[in-house]
């Protein structure tokens, strides 16, 4: 794995080097955010995850995130923050992280946290020459008006593709997609999506639907319905295909 750990705490940055070199990751480290975005932007495809702190030098971690966001849109990035504040995590989950860990952190946890989250990034990396002839056409979920395939992490509205996914979106949206009409509670999709014992706010979903409906808008019809005071769910009966 490639990591770009940006924080400008250096002391915490040698501690994780440590734990990096025993995981045998090949990481790399930047201590302000115009330094940060200069490396990522090197080397923009290669980068397998991003630990970004928000509090940074030069430039804010929110720009920073924003930055390596129109980059790429799918690289996995996880914020470290010691801000107390929880609508300060939910503007960084809304700008593009996929998770976030809050200082002080134990190394162990925010590597089980990279594990979780790279695992399900690294099925997304799966070229077409590595799938069978008829992939495409194979579709794990598929409903009047949507289909998705697991395998090649395409998941398309009207035959319009949802593009720029990140892991999480994508699995969020397969998630509600493989029940349709059935109403998920957000400490359902806490448990469902995220793989490992969470302890974020239920508002982390709240940001991931946002960001997961923006991107279905642009497909076609809004197909993620909110069920007031209960959670979401998947519903496209009502897309009008011309």
């Amino acid at each position: 794995m490639k990591l770009l750990m940006i924080e400008d705490n250096k002391s915490v940055s040698e501690m994780m080097a440590m734990f990096f070199k025993k995981e045998k990751w090949d990481a790399h480290f930047a201590y302000d955010g115009n330094e940060a975005v200069e490396m990522f932007n090197e080397d923009v495809n290669g980068w397998d995850m991003v630990t970004l702190d928000l509090n940074l030098p030069g430039k804010d971690g929110m720009q920073v995130s924003a930055d390596i966001r129109k980059a790429s849109p799918t690289v996995p990035i996880i914020m470290l923050t010691a801000r107390d504040s929880e609508s300060d995590q939910v503007l960084g989950l809304e700008m593009g992280a996929d998770d976030y860990v809050t200082k002080p952190f134990s190394p162990i946890t925010l590597i089980a946290r990279i594990k979780a989250l790279h695992r399900r990034a690294d099925l997304s990396k799966t070229t077409p020459a590595e799938q069978p002839a008829n992939a495409v056409s194979s579709f794990d979920v598929q409903t009047d008006h949507f289909k998705l395939n697991t395998k090649t992490r395409e998941a398309y509205l009207a035959d319009q593709q949802i593009q720029d996914l990140t892991p999480k979106e994508f699995d969020l949206l397969k998630t509600l997609a493989q029940k349709p009409r059935q109403v998920f509670s957000r400490e359902q999709l806490l448990q469902l999506v995220w793989d490992y014992e969470y302890y974020g706010d239920e508002r982390t979903v709240d940001a991931h639907i946002k960001k997961l409906r923006q991107k279905i808008e642009k497909a076609g019809p809004q197909i993620i319905q909110t069920v007031w005071g209960v959670g979401y769910k998947f519903d496209d009966s009502g897309v009008d295909v011309q």
